[in-house]
């Protein structure tokens, strides 16, 4: 990372203080923009109003330094300020919104940086001093309302010589515990003369913009424990999640000194390249048969940086002997009975980790048999791919992308059937960045992540993910947003697919196999809209879909495109999407809702039968 960037993040994780000198006549907004900048934030997602005219002015003040991204809902800048950290665009996110409605906008998304445990900082906009408590226009009780989302630090800004502390005390606390603050900013406030230096006297603070320190590496006796806890192993499975982001080579070296098999949480995808054969893909209900068999045979369990919820996907109780890394202490030991839990950074760790398991074994059985069901598996997914649908497979759309995907592509996934194919057919390799929203599950963040993450890196290719039901909650409005800014970015591909099946198809597959109801057309079918006409009509490109000749040729085109481009791909709603373990009961259920009279029962029996037979597809080796 170079040491002169320009929003004055330096190469050795620190951001330069005081990064330009306040003019004399300095208003608390030009303050507030100018001690952000000290800590990295160089970019305000959000939308503008008369809540926060002080600080629009402040940052069109400081152009050059700032940039104020503007997007066509509060709910996006909260999701693409938590996508900005994810994609390395800054340490910090950043969402700018106005008083009363555009703060309650703004919840979905940072409840997405909160969950996924992204540092935030807030900027909300507040009613004048003078009015609060009379009953104003868009007087909200932001206090309140803010009290969950920003638990770790919420304050409100009454005082210029609150400026330094506050701002420091915010941004300070969404790094160390990496989760959102906020700042409720009166209007008449944020025109009031800046205080860049608080009095020396009492009730008043002098505080440092340099960031804390974080963990690094646990002592050297618990690492010892653990690398004979896991050396002791014969069946060693390994559960990555996006706190092995950034250790990939110590992932790598880890699991071949251990000869174990790796499992990836979907916030972890890209910490290991998806084309080893001894990487067995997602896991969880979304996730691939060997992950789940892995977990079922292992007798040792590393965990690094994952705290994926799900218990049934972890061996059975008192199965495997297991070890726990993560840099958040509180996190260890919540999903499974770890013997060993480590509180450290991800790579570090790994690095005293190896230093004392010594030389690698030999090549086992245990990878052999893992090699061969991951290779079973894939090569099972690509056969349910190629066959016929009507009209279009949705898989094939992403087992055809997936060799095609340039190496430093960009993917953004949204919550739904597209979740589940990007799990299952993309395979992620080094170089390439890939989000979602990975716990609170909120349809909607696709496009948000990817024009942020577009932001971030201007030069690379972007390939959003979304399913017709969030491409309706947002994503067409924010082709407006992508028709506003696309001309500024140095590569100007950044690629919509949406899977049009005019279902919420994930929702509906939800209720046959857990309710046993047929699927409720009132609730979950969609209307069928011309997406690629609509980027046609905003000067962006557009492709429909609609037979599977049609597919290979797509891609093609769209990824060497001079613009931005969206595919409406009209795909099947009965593909079947089973778990890696599809129980007898839900098998029962789903059958009930056929019987009690789904409008789609016979898509189901076409396309059921062959997902089964491809589910439970026996193993080799």
């Amino acid at each position: 990372m170079s040491a002169d960037r320009s929003d004055g993040w330096r190469g050795d994780g620190r951001v330069a203080a005081d990064p330009w000198p306040l003019p004399r006549d300095a208003t608390v907004a030009d303050h507030l923009v100018q001690r952000l900048a000290c800590w990295g934030v160089r970019r305000y997602f959000g939308y503008p109003g008369d809540g926060i005219n002080g600080m629009t002015s402040a940052l069109q003040r400081t152009a050059e330094r700032a940039q104020f991204i503007q997007v066509r809902h509060e709910e996006t800048a909260g999701f693409a300020a938590s996508a900005h950290v994810k994609y390395g665009g800054g340490p910090l996110g950043c969402v700018l919104v106005t008083s009363g409605p555009g703060a309650i906008h703004a919840l979905n998304g940072l409840y997405d940086a909160k969950l996924d445990h992204q540092p935030v900082v807030a900027l909300v906009g507040h009613t004048a001093l003078t009015a609060e408590g009379g009953g104003y226009y868009q007087e909200v009780d932001l206090l309140a309302l803010y009290k969950d989302v920003a638990a770790a630090f919420l304050a409100q800004l009454d005082h210029p010589a609150q400026v330094r502390h506050l701002v420091d005390r915010a941004c300070r606390t969404a790094l160390a515990r990496r989760t959102v603050t906020a700042l409720v900013l009166p209007l008449d406030v944020q025109d009031k003369p800046a205080v860049p230096e608080p009095p020396y006297a009492h009730g008043y603070y002098h505080t440092s913009s340099v960031p804390s320190s974080g963990p690094t590496v646990p002592p050297a006796a618990e690492v010892r424990r653990a690398a004979e806890l896991l050396g002791g192993g014969e069946r060693v499975a390994m559960l990555v999640g996006q706190g092995a982001l950034g250790a990939e080579t110590e992932v790598r070296e880890v699991a071949h000194r251990l000869a174990a098999g790796v499992a990836t949480a979907l916030l972890g995808f890209t910490a290991v390249d998806h084309r080893e054969p001894w990487v067995t893909g997602a896991i969880g209900l979304l996730g691939t048969r060997p992950s789940w068999d892995m977990m079922r045979d292992c007798d040792r369990l590393l965990i690094v940086g994952s705290n994926m919820p799900y218990s049934e996907f972890y061996p059975p109780p008192g199965k495997a002997r297991a070890v726990q890394i993560d840099r958040d202490g509180t996190q260890l030991g919540l999903r499974y009975p770890t013997e060993v839990n480590l509180t450290g950074d991800a790579a570090p760790t790994l690095r005293a980790l190896l230093r004392e398991l010594g030389p690698g074994p030999a090549p086992t059985r245990w990878r052999e048999t893992i090699a061969a069901a991951t290779s079973s598996w894939r090569q099972a997914q690509r056969d349910l791919a190629g066959q016929s649908a009507d009209p279009v497979n949705p898989q094939l759309l992403f087992s055809t992308l997936s060799d095609r995907l340039p190496d430093d592509v960009m993917l953004a996934v949204d919550c739904g059937t597209t979740t589940a194919w990007y799990a299952r057919h993309i395979q992620v390799r080094p170089g390439m960045l890939a989000s979602l929203s990975g716990t609170l599950l909120s349809m909607g963040g696709a496009m948000p992540y990817a024009l942020s993450a577009k932001f971030a890196h201007p030069d690379r290719p972007l390939v959003a993910l979304i399913g017709d039901g969030a491409m309706q909650m947002n994503g067409v409005n924010e082709l407006i947003t992508v028709a506003k800014y696309w001309r500024s970015w140095a590569d100007p591909r950044f690629v919509v697919l949406v899977l049009n099946n005019r279902d919420l198809a994930f929702v509906s597959w939800e209720q046959r196999s857990s309710e046993g109801t047929p699927m409720f057309p009132d609730s979950q079918q969609l209307p069928d809209i011309g997406y690629h006409r609509w980027a046609e009509v905003l000067g962006l490109g557009g492709e429909l879909v609609g037979s599977p000749d049609q597919v290979p040729g797509v891609w093609e085109r769209v990824l060497s495109a001079d613009r931005p481009v969206v595919i409406n791909a009209l795909v099947d709603p009965a593909e079947l999407m089973l778990p890696p373990h599809f129980t007898a009961d839900q098998a029962r259920r789903t059958a009930a809702a056929m019987l009690r009279g789904d409008t789609d029962w016979a898509g189901i029996v076409r396309r059921g039968l062959p997902a089964t037979v491809a589910a439970f597809r026996p193993r080799r080796g």
